[in-house]
This record gives structure tokens, C-alpha cells and sequence, in this order.
């Protein structure tokens, strides 16, 4: 699996699931929210922060 990509606060994520706030530094916050895919991510407690998907939401199949 590739590098996750990071978003900004604000952008629309593509993908459901959990995304964690990772830090100005890039360093990991062990906060995470969850995100339904085409809603915008949450604003973040401190600028320069983004987020990362680590857990994407699992779906049955029919």
C-alpha cells in the first residue's frame, strides 16, 4: 500500500472512515475523527494541521 495522503481541513474526503490529525510537524496526535465520504473534514485545533486516513469504513456486500 502507497504513502496516505494527507488533507486539509475543509476538503472533501473521498473515502468513508477514520482519519487522524496529524500535527503541524507531521507528527501523529492520536486524535481521530470519522468521516462519511463526500462531507468535508472538521476544522483542526491548531493551523497547519491535516489528516490522514488510517481506517476505512467497511461495507457488507450484497
Amino acid at each position: 500500500m502507497g504513502k496516505a495522503s494527507s488533507k486539509k481541513p475543509g476538503q472533501i474526503a473521498n473515502t468513508s472512515g477514520q482519519y487522524e490529525q496529524i500535527g503541524p510537524k507531521g507528527g501523529k496526535t492520536g486524535h481521530e475523527v470519522t468521516v462519511t465520504q463526500g462531507e468535508p473534514l472538521p476544522p483542526t485545533p491548531k493551523p497547519g494541521m491535516t489528516y490522514t486516513l488510517v481506517d476505512k469504513t467497511k461495507h457488507k456486500s450484497k
